[in-house]
């Protein structure tokens, strides 16, 4: 399965891993919405294609991202689009990505270097490890700019540290720290930026070497337990399990077990 880079996004191939980088520095990569489409577009073929096991998600320069690039999109004397355009278009873009980034079966890392603002900071909560920089920011700009938050600001930040950090961060605009957001529980770790490239790339390795299927199947149960009865995700379990025992990977896994060694999961 081929992949393209655009304006602004990064998209490489690397053996068994994907590497998404947004690249528009001068613009503290800001993403557009031919961006977010392309994000979208790669993130949708890694679900469906064998040959990828992790996904790298990283920010070229100094900075994460600084959110969508609103500026852009409303410049003095534009034309003004009809009434509900918001509403409209959001749900295909900002929206399809954060929903896309939870359910796709590829583990999906995050790092984290700089400003991590509005969506660029709801794409750090919607992988499934982040590792950032101690001295990153992260920041919910949105009530400082007279606007309500999207990009499932408001779903995923009380779930991961309650409403009472929530409200600081989406009411009151506060931000935090990396070091912060990981004794908060909003990322997976923190380091000294100049261990951060390191620390992302053994637990990338870590994750490409695993069970692959597993893995995937694992992920889908977290996130359909967020909202599921007992009943249900029992049976989301069992299912799981009867399609992951199906799997090359879980007769390695057994195989590894009897003969005292460590499995080399092929991610079949």
């Amino acid at each position: 399965m081929s992949y393209d880079s655009v304006d602004g996004v990064a998209v490489a191939l690397d053996g068994a891993v994907l590497r998404l980088t947004l690249d528009k520095p001068s613009r503290r990569n800001a993403l557009d919405d031919p961006m977010i489409e392309a994000l979208i577009d790669a993130l949708d073929r890694a679900g469906r294609d064998e040959a990828v096991r992790a996904v790298v998600l990283a920010g070229a320069g100094d900075h994460f991202c600084g959110g969508a690039d609103i500026v852009a999109r409303n410049q003095p004397g534009g034309e003004r689009p009809r009434v509900g355009s918001i509403q409209r278009r959001v749900p295909s873009t900002a929206h399809r990505l954060i929903a896309l980034m939870t359910s796709v079966q590829v583990p999906i890392v995050c790092r984290v270097q700089g400003w991590a603002a509005g969506i660029g900071f709801q794409l750090a909560l919607a992988s499934d490890f982040t590792i950032a920089a101690q001295d990153a920011t992260l920041w919910e700009p949105f009530t400082e700019r007279g606007f309500t938050p999207d990009s499932g600001a408001t779903w995923l930040l009380p779930r991961l540290v309650g409403a009472v950090r929530a409200r600081r961060l989406l009411l009151l605009g506060d931000t935090a720290t990396g070091a912060e957001a990981a004794d908060w529980g909003l990322i997976h770790h923190t380091v000294p930026l100049a261990e951060l490239d390191g620390e992302v790339e053994a637990l990338v390795a870590r994750l490409a070497a695993g069970p692959t299927v597993a893995l995937g199947l694992t992920k889908w149960l977290l996130h359909a337990g967020a909202d599921a009865s007992l009943d249900a995700q029992l049976r989301n379990e069992a299912l799981a399990l009867e399609l992951s025992s199906r799997s090359g990977d879980f007769r390695e896994g057994l195989a590894a077990f009897r003969e005292k060694r460590s499995p080399d999961f092929q991610g079949r």
